[in-house]
């Protein structure tokens, strides 16, 4: 069976490329399994405003840009040692020292703000975009943000898209690991799970940490609670960087 997909603009990471945590967060929703683990490893930069196609076979999907192979989707299994909880209070005050703040961050960027300025997740400087500021906590031994989801976010329900969720997933995995010392490249596979979805407008809060290096392989934790500890989401992602 083929169907199409397309990332709109407006969830960009990079400026010409989808965020790689909503665009896995879309293409998990293509398995039609919410209650699983699920892999998302990505081949390509993800074309924006552009229908791919989506082939699913026995046990695994891809989706195509005409020739160019973007991701491949399977369900999986993880596990995931989560960190003590920040204090909440401590977060907020850390907040303004968010590499998505930093001057210069970024080389290919000159005299703009974080990693990537326009990124859906990340940026300071998107329109509309999530603010999922993460900052280093506990001496950088996490990166942790206060996620101050909107009402108008919601969908029919009421709750967040699980994109979203996803979306919050990425970015601090990243940070993570340059409060370590490591400039990591792009996002190369993202597998999460979301245990619910919390009502829109709820305030949230995103934690991030590294895990271990296996090569150019960068493997960090990530999970999303509520005010009250409740556990909402987790991905293990890897990222492939470079010692700075």
């Amino acid at each position: 069976m083929i169907d199409t997909i397309v990332i709109e603009e407006r969830f960009r990471g990079p400026p010409r490329s989808g965020n790689g945590g909503y665009v896995a967060g879309k293409f998990a929703e293509l398995l039609g399994l919410p209650e699983r683990d699920v892999e998302v490893t990505l081949r390509s930069p993800i074309p924006l405003d552009t229908p791919m196609n989506v082939v699913h076979a026995e046990g695994l999907t891809t989706v195509m840009d005409g020739e160019t192979l973007i991701a491949e989707v399977r369900p999986a299994e993880f596990t995931l040692d989560i960190p003590a909880l920040p204090d909440w209070d401590k977060v907020r005050v850390a907040e303004p020292q968010s590499y998505a703040f930093a001057e210069n961050i970024n080389p290919l960027l000159p005299g703009q703000r974080g990693f990537h300025p326009i990124c859906f997740c990340c940026g300071a400087e998107h329109e509309d975009g999530l603010n999922v500021f993460a900052a280093p906590i506990d001496d950088a031994a996490q990166v942790a943000a206060v996620w101050e989801t909107r009402p108008a976010w919601g969908e029919a329900d009421g709750l967040l898209p699980a994109s979203y969720l996803w979306t919050a997933l990425d970015c601090p995995g990243q940070f993570a690991w340059r409060a370590a010392g490591v400039r990591t490249g792009m996002l190369g596979r993202i597998t999460g799970r979301i245990l619910n979805r919390p009502r829109a407008g709820t305030t949230l809060l995103v934690t991030a940490w590294p895990i271990e290096v296996e090569g150019k392989k960068h493997f960090a934790g990530s999970a999303i609670h509520t005010e009250s500890g409740e556990l909402v989401a987790r991905a293990l992602s890897i990222w492939i960087g470079r010692r700075d």
